[in-house]
């Protein structure tokens, strides 16, 4: 049996691990830890999974982390340590970055003459580990700990280096947490007030100009719905299924995924959330979900603490760091604590189909390198709910079902949804993670993926959410997000020219339509509503100068984009299985609206308040029983012996 060193004993010798040593399995079972019946199911599992054996049994239920980590100590001949309650050197953990001894699941337990003893997680790794710490700790020996243990203790010493680091990942230059100086801030005051001055000094000139910028953004977002809408017209001749295709090439093993679940304030949807999580069908051996929780948000930590959690679901609390409180900085901080070849992302209210995860493991296998990201489909799962509702269902099926495959298509800069989506984990540490001042950091994200040379793919599974039907939490989370979009063009074209060189002209086009023709539609909106009033023969008060003949012209654009959006709605209705909501397609022409409302909202914050976040409130209305989608097997999932593959909303 293991022996548990307490800091009176003196330190024995580790003897070198003989290459024919016991093996795990048969100490497990000497000890009684384990049935040879449940032994043997393990380890056939264990040739189709990149794990190790104690994690397969623990993730199972097999056999509990603590007779493993005692029969580890046996295998090994190492001490076990105990690192509860005991105060960590601050000279010893200093010497090495918090990112270090996270990635390798070590710390400096005690120091004993000129030997530093480290406490570890994966014995196996000793020498690898050895020969990383050999300028920082030139004698070393090491004693196995518990691997939870291991990572409270390195949270608890770098409290705060790892918050300041969430706030500070992304790059100055590709953040947008010094782009909103007063200087900027006056200059974006100025515009606001330049139209009104404008108009009562030379109004037909001034109001002509508006006119014209207002038909340049709607031209620019219709071209991104007409082009989706004839794509997907394309589509549906080639074959009488919509969806994209699923890969049926081998799978050679299956990756290791993390999943990250920000929450905050969710009291409601705590227990609803743990109960779509349990509806997944990947390997719990390969599967880590995050619950991300900030460590003031009472409510919710009172809510998790009284549901009994399964060990593949972690809680995690994000220390404060000044004033800033966002989604995105939670989520970088998570990030070191990640052991994921692939992280996702699942908002507090989402319901993943039980396979989502089968499938961006082989969408990732059968991918090229440059593709770094996986966006799912986002849908609702309380479309009936009122006419809201009904209405916000047309336009996410219409974008995620319709315009963004076609975006994908085309090779242009594919915004994220920010949730339900999937990166590589190197590769999200490699760009710097999520912009934690930006409070539409998907998009942000999507962006600076491309301009890394890397691109993302629309993944054919669906995850579904629940709408939000009530009008002024609608126009508050678009708010946020038409704000966030405002946030992340100013940032990235700030330096348009490199922008440029690093995306090509063909994607400066697609970026360019996407987010001027976003926001702008909304907010020069009411300039072209002014237009109607010609149709019905009315005078116009301003454009007196507009001839009849370009009126009507005018007027026939504005029913012809009108028309448009009617026809991607009706598509976008068949095309996520819910024809009946094809009805209320006519009806969005009084649904964008309140788009006008959110952006004025999201212009004035990103003035006077642009780190902001306007949290939406989830867990008023319950997911439908057909939103789980099929249960899958590990079985469903082709998978050889032979070596291993490694792999927007709310």
């Amino acid at each position: 049996m293991g022996k548990v060193w307490s800091s009176n004993v003196a330190l024995p010798a580790t003897p070198r691990e003989q290459a024919g040593g016991p093996l795990l399995g048969k100490i497990l079972l000497r000890q009684n830890a384990v049935s040879n019946d449940r032994l043997m199911r393990a380890l056939v599992l264990q040739q189709h999974q990149r794990a190790k054996l104690g994690q397969i049994l623990v993730a199972q239920g097999w056999a509990s982390r603590a007779k493993v980590l005692r029969a580890l100590a046996d295998q090994h001949d190492m001490p076990t340590v105990t690192l509860k309650g005991r105060q960590m050197s601050r000279a010893l953990l200093g010497r090495k970055a918090p990112t270090f001894w996270l990635l390798h699941t070590a710390v400096p337990w005690m120091k004993l003459g000129d030997t530093v003893v480290i406490a570890i997680a994966h014995p196996e790794e000793r020498a690898t580990l050895e020969t990383a710490l050999g300028e920082s700790f030139p004698q070393v020996k090491f004693v196995l700990a518990d691997e939870e243990d291991i990572r409270a203790a390195i949270a608890t010493h770098f409290r705060r280096e790892l918050a300041h680091n969430a706030s500070s990942r992304t790059p100055n230059r590709m953040s947008c947490r010094n782009l909103l100086s007063r200087t900027v801030q006056r200059a974006l005051c100025g515009l606001m007030i330049l139209p009104a001055a404008g108009l009562t000094l030379a109004p037909q000139a001034v109001f002509g100009v508006l006119t014209l910028a207002a038909l340049l953004c709607l031209c620019l977002f219709m071209s991104l719905k007409l082009v989706g809408l004839l794509s997907h017209i394309q589509q549906l001749k080639r074959t009488e299924n919509p969806t994209l295709p699923t890969n049926k090439g081998q799978l050679r093993r299956l990756p290791n995924i993390s999943v990250l679940v920000p929450l905050f304030k969710e009291a409601e949807i705590s227990r609803d959330l743990l109960r779509r999580l349990g509806r997944l069908s990947y390997p719990r051996t390969l599967l880590e979900v995050f619950l991300v929780l900030e460590e003031d948000d009472f409510i919710t930590k009172n809510a998790v603490a009284r549901v009994d959690l399964p060990h593949w679901i972690k809680v995690i609390e994000v220390p404060r760091n000044g004033g800033l409180q966002t989604k995105p900085r939670a989520m970088n901080y998570v990030l070191d604590f990640c052991r994921g070849d692939l992280v996702g992302v699942w908002d507090a209210e989402d319901a993943p189909e039980g396979d989502q995860l089968e499938k961006v493991a082989r969408a990732f296998a059968d991918a090229p390198p440059r593709v770094a990201c996986f966006q799912g489909v986002l849908d609702y799962y309380n479309p009936t709910t009122n006419w809201l509702s009904r209405c916000f269902t047309l336009e996410y099926a219409g974008w995620f079902r319709v315009v963004l495959p076609a975006l994908s298509k085309l090779g242009l800069v594919l915004p994220l949804g920010g949730t339900t989506m999937f990166i590589r984990r190197s590769v999200l540490l490699e760009i710097g993670g999520w912009d934690a001042h930006n409070v539409t950091e998907d998009a942000d994200l999507g962006v600076r993926l491309y301009r890394a040379g890397y691109e993302t793919r629309m993944l054919p599974s669906t995850t579904y959410e629940e709408a939000n039907c009530r009008p002024w939490p609608w126009v508050k989370q678009r708010s946020r997000w038409l704000k966030g979009f405002m946030v992340t063009y100013l940032v990235h074209m700030r330096r348009a020219g490199q922008l440029r060189k690093d995306i090509g002209w063909w994607k400066l086009f697609g970026l360019q339509a996407f987010f001027i023709g976003t926001v702008g539609q909304f907010l020069l909106a009411p300039i072209l509503w002014t237009y109607w009033l010609m149709w019905f023969n009315i005078d116009h008060p301003v454009a007196t100068g507009l001839s009849e003949r370009s009126a009507q012209r005018l007027v026939i654009f504005m029913l012809g984009c009108e028309a448009l959006s009617i026809l991607l709605a009706i598509a976008a209705a068949f095309a996520c299985g819910r024809k009946r909501l094809a009805f209320c397609a006519p009806t969005l022409l009084f649904y964008y609206p309140l788009g006008t409302i959110a952006a004025y909202k999201a212009l004035y914050e990103l003035i006077f308040k642009p780190f902001y976040w306007d949290k939406t409130q989830h867990g008023l209305h319950s997911d439908q029983p057909s939103a789980s989608g099929p249960k899958v097997t590990l079985t469903s999932v082709t998978v050889a012996r032979a070596g291993s593959r490694p792999a927007s909303g709310e």
